[in-house]
């Protein structure tokens, strides 16, 4: 599974608001051994939003988590463009969610709050731990909750916890060299696909520094791999250090 984020919201771009929601999602997904595909900031613009979610919607593998965007201002345009995407069908009028708005708000539903209710089609209502105004979701893939951290988290980890709580082990191999990056680039393009290679270069007053981690599911694939690089290193008279 691919899991990506999309942050809607341009009060954060623009430095009115900070982002918690990122934090929250990789923490969320790291309990149970997964990890974040792809995640996006944008501002509240119809287009943008659209491209994203028709980038998620090409992959076959993908798990989206949308916040912001599902209310009843005209810069809320979330609900409209995942139907339109996910669906290519018109919003309809979730008869609970209208329920659930009119008990709170009474005659204050009308005109505005109620049309909150209006969300694609076959959507599923995520329950809301603050006051009940749902977020939704589709085919138990993309999931669309409010921008406020209070109510959209415990939506998001309930959704994790009941469809995602899969542990995925995971196995880390990671060395940090007395060298260059750019020594190691031959060993680099061996690595098979399977495994995710990560080369971050370190300069300081001692020189030239490279941590290489090599991370997948297979062990043994690891651990082969990662011999490579320690044979070349050893065979160059290369300090290193396993960390």
């Amino acid at each position: 599974m691919n899991f990506y984020a999309c942050i809607i919201g341009s009060e954060i771009l623009n430095g009115r608001r900070v982002d918690k929601h990122f934090e929250f999602v990789k923490n969320e997904l790291q309990k149970y051994g997964h990890e974040l595909f792809a995640s996006f900031i944008i501002k509240d613009d119809g287009e943008l939003i659209k491209k994203i979610y028709k980038l998620v919607k090409e992959d076959d593998k993908s798990v989206m988590f949308s916040f912001g965007g599902i209310g009843a201002t005209p810069d809320d345009l979330t609900r409209a463009i995942a139907a339109e995407v996910f669906t290519s069908k018109p919003l309809q009028r979730h008869k609970k969610f209208e329920q659930d708005i009119i008990d709170r708000f009474g005659d204050e539903a009308y005109p505005h709050r109620v049309h909150m209710a209006d969300l694609p089609q076959n959507a599923q209502l995520l329950q809301n731990p603050i006051n009940n105004m749902s977020g939704f979701s589709l085919q138990d893939r993309f999931f669309f909750t409010p921008g406020f951290p209070q109510m959209s988290h415990p939506m998001i980890a309930s959704v994790i916890e009941r469809l995602f709580s899969t542990s995925v082990q995971k196995y880390r191999a990671t060395l940090l060299a007395k060298t260059s990056e750019n020594t190691l680039i031959n060993i680099m393009k061996t690595v098979p696909p399977e495994i995710e290679l990560s080369s971050l270069p370190i300069l300081n007053s001692e020189g030239a520094s490279v941590e290489i981690s090599l991370c997948a599911s297979d062990k043994e694939l690891v651990d082969k791999n990662f011999k490579l690089f320690k044979d070349f290193l050893e065979d160059s008279q290369i300090s290193y250090n396993i960390i």
